[in-house]
């Protein structure tokens, strides 16, 4: 019987060979390259000088164009800078660069790693609220309002809204919502009875906030609609938000003032989470985005959102979801948010 020659090759052959050739080369230029860790300092000053804006945000000044609370309000696209020394780091083949940059990686993990996971029950929740700043010259009012109506919310908050177009958002809502009360230029719907229904002074002039108490089946809870002060960012005067923080600051003293235990904040704020301005408000207040939400949840501007400057805060209650709502006929996104009582 003839029998048929069979050649062993082993494991990988000439093949493995070659790759371990090129490997070994490799890392021989490496070591080889003088350079590797001479290059690319810059580079690795400027990552060190990233994760230090991050860590210590809370230190810049405001003094000067309230340039802290400008920073703090587009925080977490510093990370857009990680991805970009990272190519510049490999393109220089700078060891020092690569290991710098390890830094501001970790720092902003740390910082806004937690947004990234989706802590949304899929159900659940005893009270849903919405909110949207409807913008004073929306072209739609009817629609923007059935559109937001349509998400569910028991209760519903609207800012700027125009004294004119205050006839057509009650119109529309009507059939929703058998409560509400609009006090100057924001307003509230409610499912539920709503009593105690006052203007809540923040330093303005006129009205742009309320507070009313909403009787859920489970019982009183205060519900705070607020609309502060706009921010500007101007090359003469820097980041213009005096009158902002002046009313934040009105707002969180009335919130502690609150008699009752379960209080729900919604409104546009003008500022994020991360805004030290608006620590009167957030040192005693959670966001539901924060605790129960899926992303930043970014809500400003409309088209391209790049801050979530609109805000569903809670106190003495259990957020359950938080969301983004699709967009309206506004420059702002409306958002909405499910809690426990």
């Amino acid at each position: 019987m003839a029998q048929a020659e069979v050649t062993e090759t082993g494991n990988g052959g000439a093949a493995d060979r070659r790759t371990g050739s090129r490997v070994r080369g490799l890392l021989e230029r490496l070591r080889e390259d003088r350079g590797l860790w001479r290059r690319g300092v810059f580079l690795a000053a400027v990552a060190v000088l990233l994760a230090l804006t991050m860590i210590l945000h809370a230190q810049i000044p405001n003094r000067i164009g309230n340039l802290g609370s400008l920073t703090e309000t587009f925080l977490p696209w510093l990370g857009v800078f990680v991805p970009v020394l990272l190519a510049a780091a490999l393109w220089r083949r700078s060891a020092t660069a690569l290991i710098a940059l390890v830094l501001p990686a970790v720092v902003w993990a740390n910082l806004f790693g937690g947004l990234l996971v989706d802590k949304a029950a899929a159900s659940g929740g005893e009270l849903t609220v919405a909110t949207h700043n409807v913008n004073a010259g929306n072209p739609d009012p009817a629609g923007t309002a059935k559109q937001v109506a349509s998400s569910g919310a028991d209760v519903l908050a609207l800012q700027e809204l125009p004294v004119s177009k205050v006839p057509e958002y009650e119109r529309a809502l009507a059939g929703t919502y058998r409560y509400h009360h609009v006090r100057g230029t924001v307003g509230v719907w409610s499912k539920y009875p709503l009593t105690d229904a006052r203007r809540v002074d923040i330093r303005l002039g006129w009205d742009r906030a309320l507070r009313a108490t909403v009787a859920t089946p489970r019982g009183p809870v205060a519900v705070y609609v607020a609309h502060l002060p706009s921010v500007r960012v101007k090359l003469n005067a820097g980041f213009t938000a005096n009158q902002r923080d002046a009313s934040a600051d009105a707002l969180g003293e009335a919130i502690v003032r609150e008699p009752l235990d379960r209080v729900v904040l919604l409104g546009d704020l003008n500022g994020t989470m991360n805004d030290r301005a608006l620590r009167a408000v957030t040192s005693q207040m959670r966001s539901t985005q924060g605790a129960a939400g899926d992303g930043f949840g970014f809500s400003w501007p409309a088209s391209f959102p790049m801050a979530r400057i609109d805000q569903i805060m809670v106190k003495g209650v259990e957020p359950v979801a938080s969301w983004t709502l699709p967009r309206t006929d506004s420059d702002h996104l409306p958002i909405a948010a499910r809690m426990n009582l």
